[in-house]
């Protein structure tokens, strides 16, 4: 029994006000319950907001079969969740808050005016009419019972005890702690027998090893059209097109991150001497047309003008030429061709969780039923970035956390009718 006199009881508590844990509250009033929304910052849909800022990407429009890709080992996980709400269900709940979308050039999807806070505005507008209440500033400490019954929570006026029939945990991931979600409730799940993951980077850049010099001149320049190969299994290279962004640290962007967990992987393996990417400064020139241009004779021109008068490699490109290798193989004209081409860059780390856009790790789906219920606590769910999965931008993490807190909302519902 709990030890805090004044337990106060709720129908359904769902812990954590981002896409997944409002999801949940939406489909759990819907349903009937009563339904109770307790979160530990000042106002709900922190992280949402922050991911607004430079355009509210919500989904993506390609077709399902690509997108399920998306989420790479665990698309068979996320497949189920998606068949109940997929990007074209999202895209419609959107409208039905009187928010328009647009698919942009890259097949991105957004709301017309780019902005999240009208969404998340009359979003909790009809929360509210449905008879959700929240419960600001009460963070989740677990709970004080066997049973999972009853939730401590940390509040301003001290600890307090909330008894629910049910409970939809939604706590978010380990990425952008600030705004609301810390990771620390993994150990408390795993005391009570829930497998869980360590949460680690994914979308993340990663630490090079610049020099002063190179850091100096060339952080915070954008490197456009550039080809990056990750190396397989047999030696061979996977390539992809986009574009980085160099930092004082090292490289971050939408071509990196695309590629986080591969090379967060291989950095794992490593036992610290960290991954050897390749870049390809020239992606739309053949290897034989780059040799032809850099050996063309170049008469007084420094090899510096020869470059970009033939081959347009400059600022950040030819620095990087610079940076990553030696005077001897900058010198040598076939091995300078070769590597315009293939560019040897040791990534050393991920950055830091804490900085990140989304993380990887959390509660393992095989401790969940198919409902979303943890098998080691019944009548708990568990739904959002707090379980193991990851996806690149794009709008594939949003949908993932919208589809799963609808499910595991419904699930909840249909545990308590089973329950009566």
């Amino acid at each position: 029994m709990s030890s805090v006199e004044n337990v106060e009881s709720v129908n359904v508590a769902v812990v954590g006000g981002g896409p997944a844990g409002l999801m949940a509250a939406e489909a759990l009033a819907a349903g009937g319950a009563r339904v109770d929304v307790f979160d530990a910052m000042p106002s709900v849909g922190r992280k949402f907001l922050m991911a607004g800022k430079g355009g509210m990407n919500l989904t993506h429009s390609e077709p399902a079969d690509a997108f399920l890709t998306r989420y790479g080992a665990r698309s068979a996980n996320i497949a189920p969740l998606l068949a109940r709400f997929d990007a074209g269900a999202l895209r419609d709940w959107v409208h039905q808050l009187g928010v328009e979308t647009f698919v942009g050039s890259s097949g991105r999807v957004f709301p017309t005016d780019m902005k999240a806070a009208p969404m998340l505005r009359a979003w909790l507008h009809r929360l509210r009419a449905s008879g959700v209440t929240f419960h600001m500033r009460h963070r989740w400490l677990g709970w004080a019972d066997e049973g999972a019954s009853i939730s401590r929570f940390a509040t301003p006026s001290g600890e307090k005890q909330v008894r629910h029939d049910a409970i939809v945990l939604a706590l978010g991931g380990a990425s952008w702690p600030q705004l609301g979600s810390d990771g620390a409730a993994m150990s408390t799940l795993a005391a009570r027998g829930v497998a869980v993951r360590p949460f680690v980077p994914s979308n993340c850049g990663f630490d090079a090893d610049w020099s002063e010099h190179f850091q100096s001149r060339f952080a915070g320049e954008p490197l456009k059209s550039v080809a990056i190969g990750m190396p397989r299994a047999d030696d061979a290279l996977d390539w992809r097109i986009g574009e980085c962004l160099i930092t004082a640290h090292g490289i971050e962007g939408s071509l990196i991150y695309a590629l986080s967990a591969q090379i967060r992987d291989r950095i794992a393996e490593s036992d610290g001497a960290g991954v050897i990417i390749e870049l390809d400064l020239a992606p739309q020139i053949s290897a034989e047309r780059v040799r032809d241009e850099v050996l063309h004779p170049r008469g007084a021109r420094s090899i510096s003008s020869h470059l970009q008068s033939r081959l347009h490699i400059t600022g950040v490109k030819a620095g990087l030429l610079r940076e990553c290798l030696s005077k001897d193989e900058f010198a040598d004209l076939d091995t300078l061709a070769a590597r315009i081409k293939a560019l040897p860059l040791r990534l050393l780390r991920p950055r830091p969780i804490a900085e990140v856009i989304s993380s990887a790790g959390g509660v393992e789906f095989e401790a969940l039923d198919a409902r979303s219920m943890l098998d080691a606590l019944p009548g708990v769910f568990c739904a959002g970035e707090m379980l193991d999965w990851e996806a690149p931008t794009g709008g594939y993490l949003l949908t993932a956390c919208f589809a799963s807190g609808l499910v595991a909302g419904e699930g909840a519902l249909a545990w308590l009718d089973g329950r009566g």
